[in-house]
Parts: structure tokens; C-alpha cells; sequence
């Protein structure tokens, strides 16, 4: 049983995801950054637990490099912390803005991991398979090549140990011909794999017709409540955005936008839209535990 955002309609999966990543790269205010990173990180928790914790960690670790490359690389701005390297710059207005844009990376990253979970390949297909049929096909199996190999990896180097092909105390060549052995037979797997599959699409008639189209999803009363509260916090955002309330420039120096209402606005319904999925997912368990509960 799909519980949470999973569970909603593709289209409104979808569309969040879409939202959630172009809106994540276009405002690098750091109020909204730092929404998107918090409504990610959490969004990301919810869904893996505990085993998230380390792919947050080692992102946050690539974001904390960006961060300080960029001023390191860049020498705009107008407040210069130190110089080093015969004079050359570093600045603050740089820093600042290797901060936002390691944020910014941090949230869509996280933010493409989500979708990973939830968009799955038949909702793919359901969503584009009427547009464009040939290749919402590809993409959905090349989507799944890569989650498809890395356990076929991890099944053939499991055999390999257990008939004492590889172990931890060979010594480099002897790992480098392991693991030209691995991808040998992934190769092979891979291949046949095609093979099977080109002859089953052929066998079941694919190509020969016109497509006919089935699914399970249907859109209900609670897909048309969130879809409206999404339609009300992207509405807030624009508005805010018109308003200017999302500006900032950090070069030559640092200058906020000074329409704080119009700030406020679009920040209330940022969060509204980004903290959906997870308000959706925390909601439901404790629905979950109080019915528990009275049992």
C-alpha cells in the first residue's frame, strides 16, 4: 500500500517535483534557500529514516566545497576579507554567494533523490506515454538501469566471494582483472536482458498498433484539495515575486529587496507548497498511531 505523497496522483507528484526544482534554482534569496533546504532534507528523512543521514551528510559536505571554491575562483565584490597570492581577492560578497549557491545545489540534489522515490516509472509513462509514447518508453527504462545494475553488481560480486573469486586481501591487479570479470558478466546480463525484452515487446504485438492505455490512478477528492493548496502557496510565490520580495544582489555588494510584505507572502506560501509532501506523510502516521492507539 503507497502511503503519503507516493500515494497521490502522478500528475500532482509531478507537478511539485517540477516546482520544487525550478523554483529551488531561481531564488537564491537566502530566506527561500533556506526553506527549500529544510522542506528537502526533511522531505528526504521522511522517506529513507535514518539511512538518509549520510547521503545528507555527504552532500552537505559537496555543498560546503562549492561554497568556499567560488570565492576562491571569483574575486568580485566590494569587501575584501584578505588577500593571498600576490594580491588576489577574497571577498565577502563572494563567500556569500558560494554559500547560496551550495545551498541551492544541496536542495536539488535532495529534492532529485525525492523524486527517485516517488516518481516511478509506470507514472511516468502514465503521465507522457499519450504524448510522446516512444520516448516516455526510453526514459523509463533507462531511469531503471541504473538502481538495475547497481544490484546486479552487487549480486555478481556476492557469488564471486562466495566461490572465493574476490576477497579484501588481493592485491591491486588482481582486484583491477575482479572487476573486469564483474563488468564482463554485467555486460553479458545487460545484453540478454535486451534481448529478452525485444522479443517479449515483439511477441505482445508493440508497434503493430495503435496503443491502447490502462491505469489505476484516478484522481480523487484528496488529490484536488492538495492540488488546490499547491495552485494557493505557487499563487502567494508569484505574487511575492512580482512584488520584488525575492531580489537580492550580491555583487558589488550585498542589497536585499526592500518590499518586506511582498517577502513575507511568498515565503508563507513557499513553505506551504514545499512542506506538502512531508505535512502529508508525518500527518498520516500520526493518524496511524492514534488509531493504534485505541485498538
Amino acid at each position: 500500500m503507497d502511503n503519503g505523497f507516493v500515494g497521490y496522483h502522478p500528475i500532482l507528484n509531478f507537478i511539485f517535483f517540477i516546482g520544487a526544482i525550478i523554483m529551488g534554482m531561481i531564488f537564491v534569496h537566502p530566506i527561500f534557500l533556506c526553506i527549500s533546504i529544510g522542506a528537502s532534507a526533511l522531505y528526504y528523512l521522511v522517506l529513507t529514516g535514518k539511512k538518509g543521514i549520510r547521503y545528507i551528510f555527504t552532500m552537505f559536505i559537496i555543498a560546503l566545497a562549492i561554497s568556499l571554491i567560488n570565492p576562491i575562483l571569483n574575486t568580485l565584490g566590494s569587501s575584501v576579507l584578505f588577500t593571498y597570492l600576490k594580491g588576489r581577492r577574497f571577498t565577502l560578497e563572494a563567500l556569500l554567494y558560494g554559500f547560496a549557491t551550495g545551498g541551492m545545489f544541496f536542495s536539488i540534489l535532495l529534492w532529485f533523490a525525492c523524486y527517485n522515490h516517488i516518481m516511478t516509472s509506470d507514472k511516468f509513462i502514465y503521465i507522457f506515454g499519450k504524448f510522446i509514447p516512444i520516448i516516455s518508453l526510453l526514459l523509463s527504462m533507462v531511469l531503471r538501469l541504473i538502481p538495475s545494475f547497481k544490484s546486479q553488481i552487487m549480486a555478481i560480486s556476492g557469488a564471486r566471494k562466495s566461490i572465493g573469486k574476490a576477497n579484501g586481501k588481493d592485491s591491486k591487479r588482481q582486484r583491477l582483472f575482479s572487476s573486469m570479470d564483474v563488468l564482463s558478466a554485467l555486460t553479458s546480463w545487460a545484453l540478454e536482458g535486451a534481448i529478452i525484452t525485444a522479443d517479449s515487446m515483439k511477441s505482445r504485438g508493440y508497434g503493430s498498433g495503435k496503443r491502447t492505455h490502462f491505469s489505476n490512478y484516478r484522481f480523487c477528492i484528496r488529490d484536488g484539495i492538495v492540488f488546490s493548496i499547491m495552485l494557493i502557496g505557487l499563487s502567494m510565490v508569484i505574487l511575492g515575486a512580482i512584488g520584488g520580495g525575492m531580489q537580492i544582489s550580491y555583487y558589488p555588494t550585498v542589497s536585499l529587496s526592500r518590499g518586506t510584505w511582498h517577502m513575507v507572502v511568498g515565503a508563507l506560501g513557499y513553505m506551504m507548497f514545499l512542506f506538502i509532501p512531508s505535512a502529508i506523510h508525518i500527518g498520516e502516521d500520526i493518524i496511524w498511531h492514534i488509531l493504534r492507539s485505541r485498538i
